[in-house]
């Protein structure tokens, strides 16, 4: 899943050091709620199940899962916002929040 991609800036770093998925997924979330579509977007996440949690997110809502940032010395992914993306409840990163966009 490594694409040239993931070596360039990111528009938006989220810093989820010390968090769970949950916490980090609702931080994301967040963080990209404005973000504009096409901007790359890096997560620092500790979280031993970062790896599998971050692209089943980025599926389950439609956003592009980039895959792990090489050359980095933290464990940091890559993802692209997607326009149109699934909405997710504030409090449940996995869960719609419902609205028929």
């Amino acid at each position: 899943m490594n694409s040239p991609s993931t070596s360039t800036a990111a528009a938006i770093t989220v810093d989820g050091t010390g968090l769970l998925c949950v916490t980090l997924l609702l931080k994301l979330r967040a963080h990209i709620a404005d973000a504009e579509p096409s901007s790359i977007v890096h997560v620092i996440a500790t979280d031993p199940a970062a790896p599998l949690d971050l692209p089943a997110w980025c599926h389950r809502t439609g956003h592009t899962y980039l895959g792990p940032v090489p050359d980095s010395d933290r464990d940091v992914y890559a993802l692209r916002p997607t326009a149109g993306a699934l909405p997710t409840r504030p409090d449940a990163p996995w869960h719609s929040d419902g609205r028929q966009d």
